[in-house]
């Protein structure tokens, strides 16, 4: 290992060890609680994140070892499920829209016992403003993971003029720095973020610890077993018809 794949991994793991140190104290406890009641409830994990921020959504929604009643919303779903033509994707800024979330919700069409989970390291783009406050007015609670470094120094681009973390009933920090980099190379250009992995750790974390509070009190908890293992697949449908259409999987 080079010596900035070490430096790499000491920024990596000194802030997943902060995580782990957190969860031990019960800093996820408020979280944990919300997520257990709605799911013990009939609600399922509405996920939703934009740009890298998908993949903590899909690290929540729909993978092996993860909770089943798990939705993963996605920009994408305007153009798949709604009124929107494909070509609106090829925008980058579309995740700064804040018109999109009208349809979006509506093609989500979330049950009154559903929880949000909404992941943005900047928390201040309009789509991922406006889900929360979409899902706030509706009366869903509301976690957010997103860096409270980051999001303390930019603008909100939602004409609320809020930020994620100024809706949300939890707010989970996920440590990253801002701007993300913690290295920098050359005349300080910053490379190796981390938010996207310190978000996958939160994801899990919140899997493990809903998933021992259920088994605690009784039940079993409902958890995706690998596709690529036999029997996986119909213990997968099994329990996935049991929330219908309340949870979409597609490629």
């Amino acid at each position: 290992m080079s010596d900035t794949s070490h430096q790499f991994l000491n920024e990596t793991t000194s802030r997943l060890e902060k995580l782990a140190a957190v969860a031990a104290d019960g800093g996820l406890d408020p979280a944990l609680d919300l997520i257990t009641g709605a799911l013990q409830s009939g609600g399922i994990i509405q996920a939703f994140g934009t740009g890298h921020s998908q993949a903590f959504a899909m690290e929540i929604a729909g993978r092996a070892g993860g909770l089943i009643p798990t939705h993963n919303i996605a920009l994408r779903d305007v153009a798949l499920f709604g009124s929107q033509d494909v070509s609106i994707l090829s925008d980058p800024k579309l995740e700064r829209d804040p018109s999109t979330v009208e349809e979006l919700w509506a093609i989500t069409a979330p049950s009154r016992e559903d929880i949000f989970i909404i992941a943005s390291n900047s928390g201040v783009n309009g789509s991922i403003v406006g889900m929360a406050l979409e899902a706030k007015k509706h009366g869903h609670p509301v976690i957010a993971v997103t860096s409270l470094e980051h999001t303390s120094r930019v603008t909100p681009k939602h004409p609320s003029g809020k930020r994620l973390s100024e809706i949300a009933d939890v707010v989970i920090d996920n440590l990253a720095p801002y701007g993300d980099t913690t290295l920098s190379v050359g005349d300080d250009i910053g490379v190796g973020a981390v938010s996207s992995l310190t978000a996958a750790f939160i994801a899990q974390l919140l899997t493990i610890g809903v998933a021992e509070r259920l088994a605690a009190e009784g039940s079993v908890p409902p958890i995706y077993l690998s596709a690529n293992i036999p029997g996986g697949d119909d213990h997968n449908h099994q329990l996935e018809d049991k929330y219908g259409d309340r949870i979409r999987r597609y490629a």
